[in-house]
């Protein structure tokens, strides 16, 4: 299997009926600014160079974000924040992401997420989370990464269960070693981190400061 016949497997997926009612319902009413677009309304696949080095993982999308979107960080204010330090960092073409179609490339970086469907107040359940699972670990096996960022410690405590680790802490800038593979843990850049200064983009722009660091030590 290659990472595109793995993103259909995750864009058909319906495991989780909460999810597919909530993500369709969005979809279907819509919010007033986007009233005349579109919505995906379906599991969000990652995005990005299959030959990555390095792994970002969210939470799970957006209602209005990338449940309008499709694509991961896509047309919402974590995007905002995230896309601008990637750019800054070269891990992206442009500063920007506002659509599928908007001509933004990564290099060297895959983005996912922990759950592939908006849920309910941006909170999945431990068995969703569960569920989805299977296609982080199989996105793992796909492209091997050498680095991976955990943006929050949902994400964090995901890649702990697959690693069948703990005793690790999450805390912002926190960085281990497990079997070869770096992991290194971010506050989520989300709207409520991001306005209250618990994530600053100085702080933001170390987290790939240190990734580029690290891919280029190992090579």
């Amino acid at each position: 299997m290659n990472l595109d016949q793995h993103n259909q497997q995750i864009i058909t997926c319906r495991k989780c009926p909460r999810l597919v009612a909530w993500r369709e319902e969005v979809a279907r009413v819509k919010r007033k600014a986007y009233k005349d677009e579109e919505y995906w309304g379906k599991p969000v696949p990652g995005f990005g160079d299959p030959n990555a080095r390095v792994l970002v993982v969210g939470l799970a999308p957006g209602a209005h974000g990338s449940n309008r979107t499709g694509r991961q960080f896509t047309g919402d204010a974590s995007g905002n924040f995230l896309f601008p330090a990637l750019h800054k960092a070269g891990y992206a073409n442009q500063p920007r992401a506002e659509s599928r179609g908007d001509g933004l490339i990564l290099k060297d970086m895959y983005i996912t997420a922990s759950g592939r469907c908006a849920p309910p107040d941006n909170k999945p359940s431990p068995e969703e989370l569960n569920n989805c699972q299977p296609f982080l670990e199989r996105e793992l096996e796909l492209i091997n990464p050498k680095v991976i960022v955990c943006l929050g410690k949902v994400a964090f405590d995901r890649i702990l269960k697959i690693f069948a680790l703990r005793g690790l802490k999450f805390a912002h800038g926190a960085t281990y070693n497990v079997s070869g593979v770096w992991l290194i843990c971010s506050y989520h850049p989300s709207q409520q981190n991001t306005s209250t200064g618990k994530l600053t983009a100085k702080m933001f722009d170390q987290i790939w400061i240190k990734a580029r660091k690290l891919t280029e030590e190992d090579g």
